[in-house]
């Protein structure tokens, strides 16, 4: 069987998804290169959060993937220059200048208005979603490939395709424009 090629996915981590050892899985999902991986995991205090980021980050630079803390600015800053963000964390800590010194800042959007401003403030690429249903989002109807199309041809920066993306989907949203797609279960189960 030819393994696929995951440049085109971000992967977003959730340990509580994890098949074997936490850090075992981050190594066996960079391995297959994709072309980030954000470090999710909401629930862990901020001291917690630090000692995954360090470690995770190192495993990411080992394999030369892009490395995405969320929502941890503070600790963005200190370990490298990328961060992701909900839309609203963005626009408030943009306007405050909180945001100048990072390389790359990934947005998450949900409507056309988020993508257009976020891309008008700076951000360097977009995590559109929920695209497909799916079960991290159960009852949330998907807004399908219709939606990533009017963004991505709305939009000057990359479109990642979130919600329900699998690699037997992937070719769908990329066909309407994205640049790529993220997956969290998929990749966690690896």
């Amino acid at each position: 069987m030819i393994q696929p090629d995951f440049c085109d996915y971000i992967a977003i981590t959730n340990r509580h998804l994890a098949r074997c050892e936490y850090f075992e899985q981050i190594k066996r999902i960079v391995s297959l290169r994709p072309y980030a991986l954000i470090l999710r995991e909401k629930d862990l205090s901020d001291e917690e959060y630090e000692a995954y980021a360090r470690k995770v980050k190192r495993i990411c630079d080992e394999y030369d993937v892009l490395f995405y803390p969320h929502s941890h600015v503070d600790l963005a800053k200190k370990i490298g220059q990328n961060v992701h963000l909900p839309f609203t964390g963005f626009i408030e800590l943009r306007k405050r200048g909180d945001l100048n010194d990072f390389r790359k800042i990934s947005v998450a959007c949900h409507s056309l208005d988020e993508a257009l401003k976020a891309e008008a403030y700076g951000a360097s690429e977009l995590i559109l979603g929920t695209i497909f249903e799916t079960e991290c989002k159960k009852g949330l109807k998907g807004r399908g490939t219709d939606f990533v199309r009017t963004v991505s041809e709305s939009c000057n920066i990359p479109v990642y395709a979130i919600g329900g993306i699998k690699p037997e989907n992937i070719e769908k949203v990329k066909a309407a424009g994205a640049a790529g797609g993220c997956m969290m279960s998929w990749f966690m189960h690896c």
